[in-house]
């Protein structure tokens, strides 16, 4: 299956249909961020001043933090990333295709994962849920992280198309 291409219409594996949308919006990630120079990944043109590294930089620790720290309880660094004054901290040496290959990175984590998993099996308590009344079932999750991922992809496509006129898919 094509990741540059939304999953077919036929498919009803709910697992499968989570996690290619999932591999869709890494794969449109990386598109919109394609051909745009050093200076425009890490500056903004938005008022909340987040930059494009800065959000795929997001993307890349929210995802940990729902499905491997959340989720599965794993013993994760920094599962919020580095921050100041409010802002994602990219580090200056870090590269988009670097982010990129990260973020599909923990999607290949977050396939083990889910392949465990029941959709109705509910996070693991420690890590990121103390509590059994927080805990969220897999299907909630995935759907979350989802749902992240569709909003920053909206979020790029206003970022590119001021930054050179170019529009998203």
């Amino acid at each position: 299956m094509s990741h540059t291409t939304e999953p077919p219409r036929t498919l009803s594996d709910p697992k499968e249909l989570l996690l290619s949308y999932l591999d869709y919006y890494r794969y449109t990630i990386g598109r919109k961020l394609d051909g745009m120079s050093a200076t425009e990944l890490r500056s903004s043109r938005l008022p909340s001043g987040w930059s494009p590294l800065e959000l795929v930089n997001h993307l890349l620790h929210m995802e940990r933090r729902w499905l491997r720290w959340g989720f599965k309880a794993e013993d994760i660094d920094k599962p919020w990333g580095d921050h100041a004054e409010g802002r994602w901290v990219v580090p200056t040496s870090a590269t988009a295709d670097e982010l990129i290959a990260a973020l599909h990175e923990g999607g290949a984590h977050t396939r083990v994962i889910v392949s465990s998993s029941a959709l109705t099996e509910r996070a693991a308590l420690g890590g990121r849920f103390r509590n059994d009344d927080d805990r969220p079932t897999l299907i909630w999750t995935l759907f979350h992280v989802l749902q992240e991922y569709a909003r920053h992809a909206g979020h790029l496509d206003i970022t590119r198309e001021l930054a050179d006129g170019s529009l998203g898919e």
